[in-house]
Formats: C-alpha cells, structure tokens, sequence
C-alpha cells in the first residue's frame, strides 16, 4: 500500500433508511436483470450461533425507504429465529460498497387473503414471510479499491421457473407489506 492510500482511511457511512443504490435493489422489479445477486441474512440460533442464509433479489423486497419484507422457507433456521428473536443483519455488496443492515423482523401475514384449508402460507407458495425495519445500516469502502462482487450466483436449467416464482413471491410480498402499513 502506498503512503498516499494509507492516508485515504476507510471510509463508513451509517444510514437508517435504503440508499438509492439499495433502493433499486429491492423495488421488486426487472428480476431477471438482477438473478447473480445475493444478500446474507446473519442470525443466531438459540445456542449462539451464527447462521447464514443466502437469498437473492426474488425473495427481498422494500415497500419503502425503512423496511424490507423477506420470503423464507418456513423450515429454515433464520425462519425459526426470526420468529422467535426477530434480529437479523443483512450484507451484501452493491454501489462498489459492503453493506451490512441490522434489522428487526415481525412476521408478515396476508389479512386480506381469503382462508383457505391450506392456510395463508399457500398464497405465499408455502412461504414464511417477515417485515423488518431498519436498526442502523453502514456502508464500507475504500478509495483504493472497488468492492466488485460479493457471494453471486448463476441460475441452473430450471431458471425460467425459478424467475416465475419469484415474480409471484415478489408480487405477494408486495400485497402483505401493503396490507401490513395501512394497519
């Protein structure tokens, strides 16, 4: 390292509401355009440990500047927790900077759905759905170089249904997070 970016120090900003950047990211729009993105949700379990999920844009989605609804597996560990302790963080890398959000989650259910014998997961396709708000978020970088990726993903042979159920995914998340604010 140069004496010149050793004088270019780290440079972090905190926010508590989605950049633009970001924004963009989880507006539930162009999927396809956006299929190798991928967003860690760290929890931790009941015996303190860290747990990582991977999702992709097909299962993130921010009704506005201050929250984000996330569709799970509801057999998943983040599931379980997030239903129990509602902490999570989000990383990820977009805008040339590593974000890492703090959040805590309610679980997200659709009011408005008819009941069905299936119950409201089979409207979200057997989903666990959440809405988190944002704690605190902070941005890294650094002058000398350029975040250019992070942990990113290439769809297999079943892509096409793979985008299809995100879109429907997306379009829920959308529905509930509408009904969720006007309670």
């Amino acid at each position: 390292m140069s004496g010149s970016d050793q004088a270019r120090p780290l440079e972090q900003t905190v926010f508590d509401e989605w950049p633009a950047p970001t924004r963009a990211l989880f507006d539930g729009g162009a999927l396809a355009t956006k299929t190798g993105f991928t967003a860690s949700l760290l929890t931790v379990d009941a015996s303190a440990h860290v747990r990582t999920s991977l999702l992709g844009v097909g299962e993130l989605y921010a009704p506005d500047s201050r929250s984000l609804c996330i569709a799970l597996w509801p057999q998943s560990r983040a599931a379980r927790v997030l239903a129990q302790d509602g902490r999570a963080a989000l990383t990820f890398v977009c805008d040339d900077a590593f974000y890492q959000v703090q959040l805590r989650f309610d679980a997200l259910t659709d009011s408005s759905a008819p009941v069905t014998s299936e119950g409201a997961e089979s409207a979200a396709g057997g989903l666990a759905c959440f809405i988190g708000w944002i704690d605190t978020g902070e941005t890294q970088r650094v002058r000398y170089a350029r975040l250019t990726g992070g942990v990113t993903f290439e769809l297999a042979d079943q892509g096409e249904a793979v985008l299809d159920r995100w879109e429907r995914q997306i379009e829920y998340l959308k529905r509930i997070a509408a009904s969720a604010s006007r309670r």
